[in-house]
């Protein structure tokens, strides 16, 4: 009877144990529920930077990788770059990258709308990006640049600075997205100037120093004591003629007086790591919205050496403070609706 009883104590006894243990040991599971729970909800987001040329060419493409990656670290993402050796390859590499699953794939420029274009309306379900161009479908973000509201600064400047009442702009290409650029310029020129004269030349590529500088060269022997650079690659022909005659110049996207604050006395800003940080930014918080954005002087996204950014070399005497005083209420001016510039892809 005895043993009886010790055998049931016993049972009792192994019974309440199990259940203690397993008592214990269902918090463990929901806790280890919870962190693979924290931890998936902390995963990256990817996104895949497909540039149409390779990132060392133009400051242009530097710019949008910086403001990405800033961004990324800001947000959780992961960033890839894949570059392009020419635009040709820009179709292939959407490809790729769709295939690869990135959950958003970021492009930029004219050269990318058509490759972008064919990819974005065969994976509808894929969301994409494109800086500098527009591409109106319902899985695209797209951006663009008032660079008038710029240029109309810069030619401003020229028109204020210039001794010989003759300035001019050495473009890449006879092309309506350049027109942004000149009809600009003009229209700033002249409503500081009216008695000065523009001249304008067109390289025909977007990377032609040799023959750029030849340009640059004509128009300063015509009389142009200033000449804005407006070709890409090609504007440090530009530059090499106004380093070599003594004229003036200016620059395009990137802070271009560095290079040679003598001579480049200004630079035309397009801060595309402006766009692509907001782009990358806004994808990581989760508030990312596929539509058509407009960036110019009062969201950032152009602007003026001197006038709307600091610079790392001395302010030109050709420019003066009193010139850059005189552009920043002209600036003023434009943000607030004042001075209207005109885009010429409207008219």
């Amino acid at each position: 009877m005895k043993k009886t009883w010790w055998l049931l104590a016993m049972g009792i006894f192994m019974l309440l144990f199990a259940v203690a243990c397993g008592g214990a040991d269902e918090p463990e599971s929901e806790s280890n529920e919870e962190g693979s729970e924290e931890e998936a909800s902390e995963e990256s987001k990817s996104v895949a930077i497909v540039l149409t040329d390779q990132i060392g060419v133009n400051p242009f493409f530097e710019q949008i990788v910086t403001g990405a990656e800033k961004a990324a670290e800001e947000t959780n993402v992961d960033i890839s770059v894949i570059e392009s050796s020419d635009p040709s390859e820009v179709t292939q590499n959407l490809e790729v990258a769709v295939a690869e699953g990135y959950d958003l794939i970021l492009t930029a420029t004219f050269d990318a709308v058509d490759p972008l274009t064919a990819i974005a309306e065969k994976n509808p379900e894929q969301q994409f990006a494109i800086i500098d161009a527009v591409v109106d479908l319902p899985n695209v973000k797209s951006a663009e640049f008032r660079e008038y509201e710029a240029s109309y600064l810069l030619g401003a400047a020229a028109g204020l600075a210039t001794e010989t009442d003759t300035v001019g702009m050495v473009a890449a290409m006879d092309i309506a997205l350049l027109d942004k650029y000149i009809v600009g310029f003009e229209q700033g020129l002249a409503s500081v100037n009216e008695d000065a004269e523009m001249l304008v030349n067109y390289v025909g590529s977007f990377a032609d120093p040799t023959k750029a500088k030849e340009l640059a060269l004509l128009q300063n022997s015509n009389g142009a004591d200033f000449v804005a650079a407006a070709a890409a690659v090609s504007d440090l022909g530009v530059f090499e003629a106004a380093s070599e005659e003594g004229f003036y110049a200016s620059g395009q996207d990137i802070d271009q007086t560095v290079k040679d604050p003598e001579h480049i006395v200004l630079s035309q800003l397009k801060n595309t790591d402006v766009v692509a940080y907001d782009f990358v930014a806004s994808f990581g918080n989760g508030e990312f919205e596929t539509d058509n954005q407009s960036f110019g002087l009062e969201e950032g996204g152009v602007g003026l050496t001197f006038v709307t950014a600091d610079s790392e070399s001395p302010l030109n005497e050709f420019i003066g403070q009193d010139v850059i005083d005189q552009l920043i209420e002209i600036k003023d001016k434009i943000i607030s609706g004042e001075i209207t510039v005109d885009n010429p892809l409207e008219n």
